[in-house]
């Protein structure tokens, strides 16, 4: 269960515990402990490395966290993905498509980015003052933390639509901010990932791939001009990601989310202090405690039926077990629940998406042979045959949606975004939630950060 429970950005008063001391592939050094990060010296580099590292971890320390379960698999349970099979009230709203704003887990949606933001913010005043750490590192930790704020605006907005941009550690003013336009959010969202594509090199910080580098910041980017609907942009971000050898396409579905994977751009590794044996938060939470146990998660009928005859992406991301009362099917992209040595990381940015960028805006440009090039390359993979040659646009973006719909399924909510922002989730959805209306297509904001900022603006629809 969650156990960052935190209220809207009275997190600013809270201690920041850096949770990295088990985790030496993130830093060579335990950084300070029980400290404000706004109150951190960087006496040097390994100080400064430190408190970065501590962002990286604290963002997949525990269970269903912002940055790993919940990002994935609430807005699962909203779209036509797989749900919760059991209930439980707060994930029952998300599957119905109807959140409380007194919602614990869409509480943490809100809260948890903004912690993670307050010291991202904190990392780079305390960069821009101090004189001891070298211009090198200064370079590469600003860029981090760039992208790591970036990130978490990203999912904020695509949450909640127009949120406070807070952008310093000023919370007598941060405290109040009312909600800032989402346009002039994903303004800010790109303004940090360009900074970081200047600031990081292409190479990684670690031999792993668990820190952003420039492609990391490249993809994001590409993602974030294909929400903002500037198609050639788009397609020059995904490019420059194809077009990079460090990245390939895996034809082993099974390796695909492995530690390291080649086609992985952004992993993060699960700093545990609970569980032995974790190797993804995602793996623990769906794939059955026993051979002969079953998931907490079930597929939707739906989504089964929506694979192509022949897709090996079903019969490598979806497993199933058969008890007394029938066969069930659940997401199996992450195969391990526990196990030592680890061998799954979280994938948090591939290279099979910046192919469906890519052909996306390619297709809103009119290039639809370079869009069906694209989508041919994923459903190769897939084992599946070329598109038509004759596809018309409007057929083309339908193609995209399906491949984007089986390829990136359970992965950070892409199904749900792809349905508002391409206007189709009520046309969709409302054959599985009868009830659905477009108020619901955004989170309400919680009551806790209604209640702690009174300049805060209810969602429509949820007043």
């Amino acid at each position: 269960m969650n156990k960052m429970k935190h209220s809207h950005i009275s997190l600013i008063f809270l201690t920041i515990t850096l949770l990295v001391v088990s985790c030496k592939k993130y830093v060579e050094i335990p950084p300070p402990q029980n400290q404000l990060v706004s109150e951190l010296v960087f006496n040097d580099d390994k100080t400064a490395n430190a408190t970065l590292a501590g962002l990286y971890s604290s963002m997949n320390s525990y269970n269903s966290q912002f940055a790993n379960v919940n990002a994935s698999f609430l807005p699962a349970y909203g779209s036509d993905e797989f749900y919760y099979a059991y209930s439980y009230a707060a994930y029952n709203e998300f599957k119905n498509d109807k959140v409380t704003p007194g919602n614990l887990r869409v509480s943490s949606l809100w809260s948890e980015p903004y912690s993670l933001i307050y010291h991202a913010n904190a990392i780079l005043e305390g960069l821009e003052k101090s004189t001891a750490v070298s211009g090198s590192a200064k370079k590469q930790f600003r860029g981090e933390a760039k992208f790591l704020r970036a990130f978490c605006y990203f999912y904020l907005v695509n949450y909640f639509g127009d949120v406070p941009l807070i952008l310093n550690t000023d919370y007598k003013v941060n405290t109040l901010l009312p909600r800032e336009k989402k346009e002039k959010v994903y303004d800010a969202i790109i303004q940090d990932l360009e900074d970081a594509q200047t600031d990081l090199p292409d190479t990684y910080y670690t031999s792993e791939r668990i820190r952003a580098n420039q492609s990391a910041a490249t993809a994001l980017l590409a993602r974030t001009y294909l929400y903002t609907q500037q198609w050639d942009k788009a397609e020059v971000e995904a490019t420059k990601v194809i077009n990079d050898n460090q990245y390939q396409l895996l034809t082993d579905l099974n390796k695909v989310f492995l530690k390291n994977s080649a086609e992985a751009i952004l992993q993060w590794e699960t700093v545990n202090t609970s569980t032995a044996g974790v190797n993804t938060w995602e793996g623990f939470s769906v794939v059955p405690a026993s051979p002969t146990g079953r998931s907490y998660y079930q597929v939707y009928d739906s989504f089964l039926s929506a694979f192509e005859q022949g897709d090996k992406r079903k019969d490598s991301w979806i497993n199933s077990y058969t008890n007394a009362t029938g066969t069930f099917f659940y997401p199996y992209k992450y195969k391990i629940r526990t196990k030592a040595p680890v061998q799954e990381y979280t994938m948090v940015l591939r290279l099979a998406e910046q192919y469906l960028i890519r052909a996306e805006a390619r297709a809103e440009q009119d290039n639809l042979s370079g869009a069906r090039d694209d989508l041919d390359t994923i459903r190769h993979r897939a084992g599946l045959n070329d598109l038509a040659d004759n596809l018309s646009k409007e057929q083309t973006l339908l193609a995209v949606e399906q491949e984007r719909r089986i390829e990136l399924f359970g992965e950070w909510g892409h199904r749900w975004f792809d349905l508002r922002r391409t206007g189709r989730s009520l046309a969709v959805l409302s054959s599985i939630k009868p009830g659905i209306t477009a108020d619901d297509l955004y989170y309400p904001i919680p009551l806790d950060a209604m209640n702690t900022n009174p300049n805060l603006v209810q969602n429509q629809g949820y007043h």
